[in-house]
């Protein structure tokens, strides 16, 4: 790890780029990890951020969104297909990019604070 320049997990998380080289794509897809950096070779099989971005996503994410759609209702009362139209793009949209970013986050932490040699 000391040939790599220290990558900053947050900068990690925004560009979605691999933790070791920060030029990597970290993701394959929507939401899959790659197995190895293309840059730097980095295993990133090991990795596995679990169920955590997951479970901050529902409860954050649902509970805004319960306000917001809560107070578009009692404000201007729209009719349940605009609901729909509305909440819809807006929730899935919303999910994707902070489970992408949580994900990327808690990869880039386990990088970060692993005390293990199998990755160098």
């Amino acid at each position: 790890m000391s040939q790599w320049p220290r990558q900053s997990p947050l900068d990690v998380a925004l560009r979605a780029v691999c933790p070791r080289c920060g030029r990597g794509r970290l993701f394959q897809g929507v939401l899959g990890i790659v197995e190895r950096c293309s840059v730097c070779d980095l295993d990133l099989r090991g990795n596995d951020a679990g169920d955590g971005p997951a479970v901050f996503v529902i409860l954050g994410l649902g509970a805004i969104m319960m306000m917001l759609v809560f107070w578009v209702e009692f404000r201007f009362e729209p009719p349940w297909w605009l609901h729909v139209l509305l909440w819809v793009p807006i929730t899935v949209g919303l999910a994707v990019w902070l489970l992408r970013l949580l994900k990327a986050l808690l990869i880039a932490q386990q990088y970060t604070h692993r005390s293990t040699a199998l990755d160098e």
